[in-house]
Formats: C-alpha cells, sequence, structure tokens
C-alpha cells in the first residue's frame, strides 16, 4: 500500500495556522512552533476571558467600598441595607452611579442606612 502524505488538506492546514501567527517573532514562520504557540495563545485567551470578568468585579467593588466609606459605611454594610430596603441592582451599575457621585448614590446610601436601622445621612 503506498505511503499517504496528506498533500493538499496538510498544506492548507499548515497555511492556515501560519496566517495566523503571522506577526508573532521568532522562528513563528516555522509550522511547529507556530502551531505550539497558537495553542498557547489560544489558552491563554480562554483563561483570561474568565480572569476578565472577576478583576473587573473586584474594580467595582473597590470603587463601590471608597465611596461608601465617605458616607459612614462599608461596602458589606451598604450592600448588606439594599438588599434589606429591597433595591436590587447589580455592582457594575452600582460602581458607575459611585464614580459618578450622583445624587442617585446618595439616595441609595439613604435608603441603605434606614434599612439597617442606622440615622439617614
Amino acid at each position: 500500500m503506498p505511503r499517504a502524505k496528506g498533500g493538499f488538506k496538510t498544506r492548507r492546514r499548515h497555511k492556515r495556522q501560519l496566517k495566523l501567527a503571522s506577526g508573532y517573532v521568532g522562528g513563528r514562520k516555522l509550522y511547529r512552533q507556530a502551531r505550539n504557540t497558537l495553542e498557547k495563545g489560544l489558552t491563554y485567551a480562554y483563561r483570561d476571558r474568565k480572569q476578565k470578568k472577576r478583576e473587573f468585579r473586584a474594580l467595582w467593588i473597590t470603587r463601590i467600598n471608597a465611596l461608601a466609606r465617605e458616607f459612614g459605611l462599608s461596602y458589606s454594610r451598604l450592600i448588606d441595607g439594599l438588599n434589606k430596603a429591597g433595591v436590587a441592582i447589580d455592582r457594575k451599575q452600582l460602581a458607575v452611579l459611585a464614580t459618578d457621585r450622583d445624587g442617585l448614590f446618595t439616595e441609595l446610601v439613604r435608603k441603605a442606612k434606614s434599612a439597617l436601622g442606622m440615622e439617614a445621612a
């Protein structure tokens, strides 16, 4: 039985991966190095899509906490007060209000404090 080398299909697959690796530095014009780099890059991309969500949530919480402390509340007490007051707002939107220092954030803090039984600021 004759040996089948792949020919057209192999060349097409190699060219596709080399095209994706264009712009990479080093010997990435070589198929084996290009393939390894692409696999590693795709692994990082998958991992970092998950980490991006974690990092943004941490950033939002930091921003909310910074402004909540100016009103005499910690982040956890603010969130607890908002939950008890029945205010359903996610961290992303709350962080936008906190950075803009809108009067709406002050109103939310007032609601949270009254739900916690503290004096309104």
